[in-house]
């Protein structure tokens, strides 16, 4: 199979150096990647700058990698459309593995999250991969890249949906502490919104975010509370944001007898 991995942590993170060398021994693995971390960038493109792009030695197994100075988003898209050879054409992304996770309405920020979206909105599988845990060092990743790469042997004859992403949050724990797998819908929030208000030397005001991690249920069928049970989630997510459901009450309430012009 041909993958292509890209993160927002940066071509040089520990994540992604444990995906590539857990995907490259059974798969053709194609890297695009931004050069420095981009953490928590969206789904930003990059429209007003150039977009510098050079390829490097590849690494961990990897057939071929490139650097951008571009977002996560960027690299997906580059890649598909500008880099890659036709017959380098992946035919699976997978973004991460993050450093820290990525749960319920947060992924609204995540770069890690928008990059396999990015490939899911050009019809390629996507799969968003994130360790949940603070930890950063290579060792921690090791047991999340080895899930990640038999997961894809699970997924042989499964095809992921047209416009959706798998997002999967595995907890840093050792191996024999994980409690299972579960399949989740999305959570709430993670953390509340909170700024602390500062002084710096020179009599500047400034703020620095320190929210505090929200409590949620743990018999909930989310992704938050499988992790915090010590569970690897696994969670379906589309970019399709259309309420279909209230459309018609909508419609309803601003038209009369099917007619909506309020101009005639």
């Amino acid at each position: 199979m041909k993958i292509l991995v890209s993160n927002d942590d940066g071509i040089l993170s520990n994540g992604i150096r444990a995906l590539i060398e857990a995907l490259s021994p059974c798969h053709e693995v194609y890297v695009v990647a931004p050069d420095r971390e981009r953490s928590a960038a969206g789904h930003s493109l990059t429209l007003h700058t150039p977009l510098r792009v050079e390829e490097v030695d590849a690494k961990y197994g990897a057939k071929r990698c490139w650097m951008t100075s571009g977002t996560p988003g960027d690299c997906v898209k580059l890649a598909i459309n500008a880099i890659l050879a036709k017959e380098e054409l992946p035919d699976l992304v997978i973004t991460g593995i993050n450093h820290g996770p990525n749960l319920g309405a947060d992924i609204l920020y995540s770069g890690t999250v928008s990059c396999a979206m990015e490939g899911a909105m050009m019809g390629y599988p996507s799969i968003a991969t994130s360790l949940a845990s603070l930890k950063n060092e290579y060792e921690d990743f090791r047991f999340s890249a080895a899930f990640i790469a038999e997961l894809l042997n699970r997924l042989d004859k499964y095809k992921i949906p047209p416009k959706t992403i798998l997002n999967i949050n595995i907890p840093g724990l050792e191996k024999e502490d994980i409690a299972g797998i579960a399949i989740t819908e999305l959570g709430s929030r993670m953390f509340t919104d909170a700024y602390e208000r500062r002084v710096d030397p020179r009599g500047k005001v400034y703020y620095w975010m320190a929210g505090e991690l929200i409590n949620e249920p743990e018999d909930t069928s989310t992704d938050i509370a499988a992790v915090r049970n010590n569970k690897i989630s696994i969670t379906p997510v589309t970019y399709e944001m259309t309420r279909l459901n209230i459309m018609q009450d909508l419609e309803s309430s601003l038209c009369h007898e099917d007619v909506c012009s309020w101009f005639s």
